[in-house]
C-alpha cells in the first residue's frame, strides 16, 4: 500500500496540506481512549471529479440495520485480520477493501493520497482512520447488498460548501453537530463532521447559519 501525493489535481492541494498539518483535537473532541480500547476501522474519504467539479463519494446505510439505519456515511468498516497493522497500512487496506464490498468500486483506479488522525464513536466504540483518496480512474459504483446498503452517491463539494444546504443537526438527546442536506439526504454525525473540518482546513467553507436547525428523526 503506497500513499502518494504525485498527479494529483491542483484542487486537491489545500486538502494534501490540511491532513498533513491537522491535529487530532482540531477535527473532533472524541478521540481513541487511551487505554487503547475501541474496534479499529477504517472510512475511505474519496475525492472524484464529475459533470459539476470536485466530489465525493458516498452511501446510505440500509433502514433496516441495526445501527445508523438509514444514515448517509463514507464507504468503511472494520479492520479484518488480513488488512494487517492497525498502526501502519492496515487502515489503507480496511478502507479499500469496504469500498469495493459496499459500493462495487475498482481499488485499482483509487490512489490513496493522505491518512487523517484517528478518531472515535463513542455509540459504537469505533476507532476510526479516514483515509483520503483521488479516484484517479473511476469505475462503476452501486449497492452491492441491499441489505447493508440503499444507495450510492456522490455529492459536489460545491453542494456541500453552499450554505443553503448547511445546517445544525440537533439529536434527540441533545446532541447538536454540523449536517448537510445534499442529493435528497440529510448528512450528519461523524460523517458530516469530517466533511465538515476538511471544508474548514481546505479553505473550502463559506459562512452560514449555524443557528438553522434540522432536528434529527426519534430513530436517529
Amino acid at each position: 500500500m503506497v500513499v502518494t501525493t504525485e498527479g494529483l489535481p491542483d484542487w486537491l492541494g489545500p486538502v494534501v496540506r490540511a491532513a498533513e498539518t491537522v491535529e487530532p483535537h482540531q477535527l473532533s473532541r472524541f478521540l481513541p481512549p487511551e487505554s487503547g480500547h475501541g474496534r479499529q476501522s477504517a472510512v475511505l474519504v474519496l475525492f472524484g471529479e464529475g459533470d459539476r467539479g470536485p466530489e465525493l463519494l458516498l452511501m446510505e446505510r440500509a433502514g433496516t440495520l441495526r445501527s445508523h439505519a438509514g444514515q448517509p456515511s463514507f464507504p468503511g468498516g472494520a479492520l479484518d485480520p488480513e488488512d494487517g497493522d492497525p498502526a501502519t497500512t492496515g487502515p489503507l487496506r480496511a478502507a479499500l477493501r469496504e469500498a469495493e464490498e459496499e459500493t462495487g468500486l475498482d481499488p485499482a483506479g483509487v490512489q490513496t493520497f493522505g491518512v487523517l488522525p484517528k478518531l472515535y464513536i463513542p455509540v459504537s466504540s469505533f476507532v476510526v482512520t479516514p483515509v483520503l483518496g483521488w479516484w484517479r480512474t473511476p469505475s462503476p459504483v452501486g449497492a452491492v447488498d441491499p441489505a447493508e446498503t440503499a444507495r450510492v452517491f456522490t455529492v459536489p463539494v460545491a453542494d456541500l460548501t453552499d450554505p443553503a444546504n448547511r445546517a445544525t443537526a440537533v439529536h434527540p438527546r441533545g446532541h447538536a453537530g454540523p449536517a448537510f442536506t445534499v442529493e435528497g439526504a440529510l448528512v450528519w454525525g461523524f460523517t458530516a463532521g469530517v466533511i465538515d473540518r476538511i471544508l474548514h482546513f481546505a479553505g473550502w467553507e463559506r459562512p452560514w447559519d449555524r443557528t438553522k436547525e434540522v432536528p434529527l428523526d426519534w430513530h436517529a
